[in-house]
């Protein structure tokens, strides 16, 4: 399902979308959680994008495992797919984050204020989470690159 489209590799055209929101949630979701003004303002943003990013990942993945089947295996390609499990916890991190922020917003009153500590600590597990998230998508793209302009990619599988 996951191999190709009008001829080309599935793989390339999810992840170059997964390489551009996964970093843009993270992104955003830190803003959100160490900003009031930026979180009042993005609203629902933050979820979106990482669930968004939650639905991109498993794509990914998938189109990923049907590319790796269709080349010849390699050290490379063994690398960059043992990294790419790594990044579906980072985003449900992610994920559950942006619930914790948009519901703590929706609970409290425009005009009350919460305990400094929570906004605290949701600050600190958005920065956690966009951070292993972002180290990780870094990762895993260059273990890709590396494995697709490598001459160990050049013969086909047999």
């Amino acid at each position: 399902m996951f191999d190709t489209f009008f001829g080309l590799p599935m793989h390339p055209l999810i992840v170059h979308a997964t390489e551009v929101v996964v970093p843009i949630a993270a992104l955003v979701l830190l803003l959100a959680a160490i900003w009031p003004r930026f979180r009042r303002w993005a609203k629902l943003l933050p979820l979106g994008l990482t669930l968004a990013a939650l639905v991109l990942v498993p794509l990914s993945t998938e189109s990923g495992e049907a590319l790796e089947e269709r080349v010849s295996e390699s050290a490379l390609i063994d690398t960059h797919a043992d990294l790419a499990e790594g990044l579906l916890p980072w985003v449900i991190g992610m994920v559950l984050i942006a619930a914790v922020l948009f519901w703590w917003n929706l609970k409290k009153a425009p005009t009350t204020r919460a305990p400094k500590w929570v906004a605290i600590a949701i600050a600190v597990a958005a920065f956690g989470a966009s951070s292993g998230t972002v180290v990780q998508a870094i990762l895993i793209g260059h273990s890709g690159a590396t494995a697709v302009w490598s001459e160990d990619m050049d013969t086909p599988a047999q």
